[in-house]
């Protein structure tokens, strides 16, 4: 017996990977445009990436260009899993559920934090920056958790299942 994707599922599942790779390839391009000196946003990340791209530009744009080349491969190996174009198709999608469900968790618990840190349920002793909080609770962190229920939902409606369960 073999194990097949039904037509209707294959398709949702295709069009949730894309949508998780227009999520990460925001998050990607973001940290690309850091990477080349850019500033808008900038703020909303934390008063630390402004303060590194100033004091040390160089090392900042390495970094941050490092992570935008990692945050691109993320988004876009999933979707290229998904039209079973690379090899080893079972270790690329072990690692797309590994990192779906911490951007899952991640993104989710830093919107919450965030949130309830804006709405004053929490109240930080040192207080807090107001434009991060902001970049985190309402642009970061929920595209984080977009970007990762989506690659999940995607993962889980493109699992091989037996004809006699389609």
């Amino acid at each position: 017996m073999s194990q097949v994707i039904p037509e209707r599922k294959l398709s949702f599942s295709r069009s949730l990977v894309w949508l998780a790779c227009i999520a990460g390839t925001v998050h990607a391009g973001f940290s690309l445009y850091w990477a080349l000196g850019g500033q808008w946003l900038l703020a909303t990340v934390g008063p630390w990436a402004v303060q590194l791209s100033v004091q040390a530009p160089l090392e900042a744009g390495l970094v941050l260009g490092i992570v935008a080349v990692g945050k691109l491969l993320a988004a876009t190996i999933p979707v290229v899993v998904a039209y079973e174009r690379m090899p080893w198709q079972r270790f690329w999608r072990a690692v797309s559920w590994a990192g779906g469900l911490l951007l899952v968790m991640y993104g989710g618990v830093n919107t919450v934090i965030s949130g309830a840190v804006l709405a004053g349920v929490i109240r930080p002793a040192e207080g807090y920056d107001l434009n991060a909080m902001i970049g985190h609770a309402w642009l970061w962190d929920p595209l984080f958790f977009l970007w990762g229920t989506a690659l999940v939902l995607s993962l889980w409606y493109s699992r091989r299942i037996s004809p006699a369960v389609a």
